[in-house]
């Protein structure tokens, strides 16, 4: 299992791509937004030979899905969000309008919803879904046991939290999701934020100080 990661848009997004041996890939949280950075991630699937087989979005801040219809015509694959998202994600349009985004390309439509615990298949690999709200309302995280990462959206970053004043955001949910579904995982859990650096669990344990 191989992550790149890119950072992108004027909210310096992280857009993961997952892929395995076997050149399949997920696309996760797809923030391209300008043609240069639509061509950054279109150029690495092709020098890598990838196949492109699901969008993901952790959540559907407008940040995360500004790529999301780049993605789905260039490559003809499915999106899949949280049921919960659906209402961020119609009003994408007008939210990319409040923050200027005015060539934002509308997202296509969800043809799939994960559900919590649902497993989400790459390979021989899978992924489990963890119901992370808090910071939106139908924030999912992506978990893998066997390499032991996750993919945590705007859940958690390092030596910090996802914030909570957005529509939807709610401070307890979110500390309540990080404390059941993130902290009991093993201490050397890798974890792949929305923005910002990778961290470890452990150091977050013991430095992040919304966490104390």
């Amino acid at each position: 299992m191989k992550i790149k990661s890119f950072t992108f848009n004027p909210f310096q997004e992280n857009t993961y791509i997952i892929y395995n041996s076997k050149k399949e890939c997920l696309i996760i949280d797809p923030g391209c937004y300008t043609n240069e950075e639509e061509k950054k991630l279109y150029d690495f699937v092709k020098k890598n030979k990838l196949n492109p087989i699901k969008i993901i979005n952790t959540h559907c801040h407008i940040d995360h899905i500004l790529g999301n219809q780049f993605v789905s015509k260039t490559w003809k694959i499915d999106l899949y969000i949280h049921i919960n998202e659906i209402e961020q994600l119609n009003n994408s349009e007008n939210i990319a309008k409040i923050y200027g985004l005015d060539e934002y390309k509308p997202s296509p439509k969800p043809t799939h919803f994960i559900r919590e615990n649902q497993k989400i298949q790459l390979g021989s690999y899978n992924f489990k879904i963890l119901f992370t709200p808090g910071h939106s309302p139908g924030h999912i995280c992506l978990y893998n046991e066997v390499d032991n990462f996750i993919i945590s959206g705007d859940v958690i970053f390092k030596n910090s939290i996802g914030r909570t004043d957005l529509p939807g955001g709610d401070y307890n949910t979110l500390i309540n999701s990080i404390t059941e579904k993130i902290l009991p995982i093993n201490e050397s859990l890798k974890i792949y934020a929305g923005h910002g650096p990778s961290t470890i669990l452990k150091d977050e344990k013991e430095t992040n100080p919304f966490l104390k």
